[in-house]
Formats: C-alpha cells, structure tokens, sequence
C-alpha cells in the first residue's frame, strides 16, 4: 500500500503549490499594437501564441492614462488616487508650472510610499522569491524595487525610460544595471536576466515582475528590424497620415518602422522568458500576464502609433488612451482560447493573484478575476474610474472618467461633459450628453462619491493663463508632427 501512497502525496503536494508568476508591462503600448488585437503591420507571434493559449480580454483597462499612476495600482491593487501618485513622476507640480493652461494641475506624491504594500511583499508569507527587471518609474532610491519588496533589482530606478548613453543598447548608465557588451540589446538583456532567475528559483514559487522600457521613447530599434519594417512599409504602399484632436494631430495609421522594430524586440524578449518556462516544464502551474501601463502614443513625442477605431491616446481620457490588450494564461486552471469581454482594470491584478497562490488577502479596490478565468462565475457589476487632474504631455485636458456597462461619461474640467455608448460607438465620436441628462445625472453622482472615497484632488484655475497666446496643450505640436513624419 506504502508504494501507491508515496505517488500520491508527491502529486498532492504538487497540486498545491501557488503557481509561479511571470508578470509582462509594456510601456505605452496601445490597445491594437498586437497582431492578435488587429494589429496588420506590427509583428507579435509570441504574444499571439500567449494569446490564443490563454484568456485575451477585449475591454482591459489601465488606471491611468499615463505611466506612473497605473505602476501605482498595477503594484497595489489601488486606484493611484489613494497613493497619491496621480502623474508621471517627474512632472511639473503647480507651483512649478509655466504652460499657458486654463488650470493649474493637482498636486501629486513623487514617489509611492514605503508604507504601501506591494505585489511582492504580499507574496512573501508564501514563500515567494521575487525579481524586478525594467521600468520601475515610482520614487527616487530609497524607494525602488529593493525597498518595495523585491528580492533582485535589474534596471529599476526613478527614470521614466532609458535615458543612458546607449539608449536602448549598451552602455545603459543605469545605477541598477550592469553596462553588457557592444551591442547588446535592453529587452533581450533583461529577458536573458530574468530567465536566470527562473532556472535558479525553479524549486520555489517565484514572482518574475518585469515592466518593460519598451516602447516608451527614445524611438530606437535594431537595424535589421527597422530595416524590415521600411520594407514592409514599401511594399504595403503605407503613408503617413493624421487628423485633428483638440490641439493636437494624431496619427491614424500605424506604419512606423522604428516602433514596429520595438514591438517585434519586445515580442521576442516575452518569448524568450516563455522558453524558459517551457524547458524546465514550469509552464502548466506558471501564471503569465502581459500587459501594458497607457495608451499608445499618438499624439506627441514622434507620434509613433494610431490607436484606430479608439480616440486619441496616452494622455487622454479617451479609449486610445487607457484601454490595453490583457492576456492571461495559466494552463493548470484557464482554458485555451478563452475570451474575456467583462472591463476589468490595473486594480485587478494584486487581487487576482493573491487569490491564485493563496497569500493572504490585503485590502484593495479591484475584485479577482479568477471567476472570469476559470469560466466558474462571473464578478458582481461595478463602475470603473479615472481621475486625472492633470495636462500631461501628449495634449489632453485634465479631467475624470466613469464607465459602467456600455456606457462613459468623461468630466472635461475645463467646463465640458460628455457621454458615450460605447456598444455602438467605441470611436467616442457621438457625445449624447445632451440628450440623456438622467443618465448624465447618475455617473456624475457615482463618480463624485467616488471621488470622495478615494480622497481625489481637483486642478485650479491659473491666474497666469492669458487667452490671447497660445494654448499650452498645443505645445510642441508641429514639432513632433515633423518628426513624426519621418
């Protein structure tokens, strides 16, 4: 009997240990940058293959329609409101601000507080080693990954993007990371760091946390890939093309060669991790998320990407600006091929997996997604919430935003509200405000009550803003329209 018995113990043992979790962020990424979300000149086979092994979410949200703000809640399961981390790091506070605006931006906290709890110090009772590799963007030393929870720090510090001497290639300059030899490449870098990690914490459970640079400006590729790209371009007949949002122009087709370069270099870096778990069969029982922070950059800063049929991007409140891919896979529990069209958002991921591994739970504001994934349920009804007092770079107003159900409504507040259905208009072109003050009525009541739960804070008017000179949105826009013409 003893021989039979053994058999079963190892396999029950097996059965309940946590899963492990490999956890992808893109930076700046739009919703239809990928080829399985629709993407015909962007190239992404190993994130298309992730997708068609898992659950693809079709209405996946980030908190904040720039970086910083949803890092916050990716880490915490917090809206950003209640860290305080409101915008991008970095950006000018009230009393340093000097643009032509109708407002003053909010203040906001220039790093996440130690005292917030992060993904991985929530993971440790559970025995947990945890890895950072990339983008951290949340304070300056003293509040990075090591000070957050993590375990190993590669790359990680108060930057917003590689700003080194070498960019995206060797030297890097980054205080947490070592310069690699000519040529080397940051998202393979970091790929190759991370799958060191895996292969020496195989045994344990393990927590890979790996925000990408990538695509985030600098706008700079691999030769060869960028040579691609320019061929494919030709050979597609594709142009360059913008229109008119608010000040600003936006691109509306997607034919960058630098930025597909990008794509194609991130897309391998993921595949190279998923090799990794597939030669030492850590797969099945191995949660992977790929996501990303923002919208794609439309807009400004080179204007890399159209997030067509979604208005606008990063910096705005409209679709193109905070709606993301999602996938997720977890062969031991979500069924190849499953598709998620429930909104979910940033908030629900610490939940999710805290439920997945069975670490103890902690207070948040999402919910678990597991009933989605599992296809054992659904989760209860719910509002979701933006709250951006703030004018960012990209040539958006500050303002909030509410969706419940099919339905939007975005409080402009330099003096505008609209409202969308976005079952039948998910371009956000045909505002019914208007013509539903009721509905109008009751999203405001519930974002305003949420506003207060969340302790939000509102811009100013700037006594500074003179009507007669340029508007301060539009700044820079025929700049970055000539060099995104490129």
């Amino acid at each position: 009997m003893f021989r039979f018995l053994v058999p079963l113990l190892i396999a029950s043992a097996v059965a309940a240990a946590p899963p492990n979790i490999v956890f992808f962020i893109a930076d700046d990424l739009g919703t239809r940058d990928l080829g399985c979300y629709g993407s015909t000149f962007y190239e992404s086979p190993n994130l298309d293959r992730l997708a068609n092994q898992g659950a693809q979410f079709t209405n996946a949200y980030a908190a904040c329609p720039v970086c910083s703000p949803t890092r916050a809640a990716l880490i915490t399961g917090k809206y950003p409101q209640r860290t305080g981390v409101t915008d991008y790091i970095g950006a000018a506070q009230p009393d340093k601000w000097n643009r032509n605006t109708k407002l003053l931006p909010a203040p906001y906290e220039m790093q996440l507080a130690l005292e917030e709890v992060t993904l991985a110090e929530m993971l440790k009772p559970k025995g947990f080693a945890t890895f950072f590799a990339g983008k951290w963007h949340l304070g300056p030393e003293g509040h990075w990954p090591e000070d957050q929870g993590f375990d190993i720090n590669k790359g990680g510090v108060d930057r917003g993007g590689p700003y080194g001497r070498g960019k995206y290639f060797t030297p890097y300059d980054n205080p947490r990371l070592e310069d690699g030899p000519p040529g080397e490449h940051l998202p393979d870098r970091l790929a190759t760091d991370a799958s060191k990690f895996i292969e020496a914490n195989q045994t344990t459970p393990f927590l890979v946390y790996f925000p990408f640079y990538d695509v985030h400006t600098p706008l700079q590729a691999r030769k060869d890939l960028e040579a691609k790209y320019e061929a494919k371009r030709a050979k597609l007949g594709l142009k360059a093309k913008f229109e008119k949002e608010g000040p600003r122009d936006v691109r509306t087709v997607q034919e960058h060669a630098v930025y597909a370069g990008m794509i194609e270099a991130m897309d391998a870096a993921v595949g190279k991790v998923l090799a990794k778990l597939d030669e030492l069969k850590l797969a099945e029982n191995t949660i992977v998320i790929f996501t990303s922070d923002n919208g794609g950059l439309s807009t400004s800063e080179g204007s890399p990407t159209s997030n067509l049929p979604y208005r606008g991007g990063k910096g705005w409140l409209y679709e193109g600006g905070i709606r993301e891919p999602l996938i997720i896979r977890w062969p031991a529990k979500v069924k190849a091929g499953t598709t998620v069209d429930t909104p979910v958002c940033s908030i629900d991921y610490v939940p999710t997996l805290l439920a997945a591994t069975g670490a103890p739970s902690t207070k948040t504001d999402g919910v678990s997604l597991l009933p989605l994934l599992t296809n054992t349920g659904k989760i209860a009804d719910r509002p979701l919430f933006w709250h951006y007092p703030h004018y960012g770079n990209q040539g958006g107003a500050p303002g909030a935003a509410i969706r419940h159900g099919d339905w939007k409504l975005i409080e402009w507040f330099e003096g505008k509200t609209e409202l969308f259905n976005l079952a039948s208009d998910v371009s956000e072109k045909n505002d019914l405000a208007a013509q539903q003050p009721e509905r109008v009525k009751q999203m405001q009541a519930l974002l305003k009550a949420w506003q207060q739960d969340v302790g939000v804070k509102f811009p100013s008017p700037n006594p500074a803003f003179d009507p007669t000179k340029p508007d301060g949105r539009a700044a820079a826009n025929g700049k970055a329209k000539k060099k995104a013409a490129k």
